[in-house]
């Protein structure tokens, strides 16, 4: 028996919840994947599995082993990068995650540009707005809007975004246009559920003073481009990242408000764990995405002012945890 290739097998399996999916992404049989299994337990004499045809769930031996398992194979991966010419030449696997509308917008055309640069590299990509947590699922990098989370985390900066108040030409034909913060409480508001001051919206005006205004959420959601549809639908107003709505308020189907008061800039970060070595994979293409959304970001309205967000890359979002 492949010890190596047992435990990896069998991790994959768990990973990806199922025998077919763990073959696809070792490039092996079924057959061959179930095998490895199989000679494990075999060779533990434990069942780490239970199989069923609708469901594959682990044993209460086979969650202690597969816990072991994770940090055995992480700290082989990050011994054979040390002494391998992976050291300086991004190879293997990159495990990303990132939220849906940042990821499928912009995340993407990033990706493809980057594996075209180093061949050898694949993409493993997880699009989620929920935090993910890292270290439990084995993800090399997050790309997180604002908060980057936990404390075991590292955090820096790669761009920024601007929070942009704004709704559609529809909407203000039938109310009109707030002038200023306060009026918004009396208006339609879209609300997003990992917004860090909840339905507490922030704006600066000229002479740097604050204007808080608690808003009335018409609608609720998780995602942001789900919200940003709802404006462009004339449901009500919205505060989005312009990596959200950009190519709305370009178009004309989106039309930005307040104009004497700017809503919070928040850091865009890339992420990962503080106890993981450092791969080349990982700091090239950190290194990149800097290059790439730092200085000129694609999604900046090039007449809104921004202001780079203040204190280190372990920034809290001012409007947002892990954004859309």
């Amino acid at each position: 028996m492949d010890r190596l290739q047992s435990l990896t097998a069998f991790t994959r399996v768990v990973e990806a919840g199922s025998f077919a999916r763990a073959a696809e992404r070792l490039d092996m049989s079924v057959s061959a994947v179930s095998r490895h299994v199989s000679d494990l337990e075999g060779h533990l004499g434990a069942r780490l599995l239970n199989r069923t045809t609708r469901r594959l769930s682990m044993t209460e031996s086979g969650q202690a082993f597969y816990e072991r398992c994770v940090q055995l194979l992480a700290d082989l991966e990050e011994a054979e990068e040390a002494v391998s010419a992976s050291a300086v030449v991004p190879r293997g696997t990159l495990r990303i995650t990132a939220s849906m509308s940042f990821g499928a917008g912009y995340l993407a055309p990033a990706i493809a540009e980057f594996q075209r640069r180093h061949p050898k590299l694949r993409f493993d990509i997880e699009l989620s707005d929920r935090a993910v947590d890292l270290v439990d699922e084995r993800i090399d990098l997050a790309i997180r809007i604002g908060d980057i989370g936990s404390q075991a985390l590292i955090g820096r900066r790669i761009g920024i975004a601007q929070m942009v108040c704004c709704a559609a030409p529809g909407y203000l034909a039938r109310h009109e246009a707030p002038r200023t913060p306060a009026d918004l409480a009396s208006h339609a508001c879209l609300t997003y559920e990992y917004s860090s001051g909840g339905n507490l919206w922030r704006f600066t005006d000229a002479a740097k003073h604050s204007h808080d205004v608690h808003v009335t959420g018409i609608a609720h959601a998780n995602n942001g481009a789900m919200l940003a549809a709802l404006a462009v639908a004339g449901v009500g107003i919205t505060l989005e990242p312009d990596f959200i709505v950009a190519p709305d308020v370009r178009a004309g189907r989106l039309v930005r408000l307040l104009p004497g008061y700017a809503p919070p800039a928040i850091s865009i970060n890339a992420a990962y764990p503080s106890r993981r070595h450092l791969s080349a994979k990982v700091r090239a293409f950190i290194d990149f995405l800097v290059a790439r959304f730092e200085r000129d970001p694609p999604w900046r309205l090039a007449d809104l002012a921004v202001s780079p967000p203040r204190g280190s890359t372990r920034t809290r979002s001012a409007g947002r945890r892990n954004a859309s």
